[in-house]
């Protein structure tokens, strides 16, 4: 495990073992950072489709009829 796993390792556990109230609190606070929504949004768009092939954008554009 690298040296970044193992801090979001402990992070992790520290957060799950708080009360759910604060749990709440911490990721109101989170939301309330508009970069970090970004981010998380990203994520969220990228993520399941990590494992599909990717194709060159004008052939996108093309498809869609722009």
């Amino acid at each position: 495990m690298i040296p970044e796993e193992a801090k979001t390792e402990v992070f992790w556990l520290a957060f799950k073992g708080l009360p759910r109230k604060e749990q709440q609190l911490i990721v109101q606070k989170l939301l309330q950072d508009q970069e970090f929504v970004e981010d998380l949004l990203d994520i969220a768009v990228i993520e399941p489709r990590r494992s599909k092939p990717s194709r060159p954008l004008e052939e996108y554009l093309a498809e869609q009829g722009r």
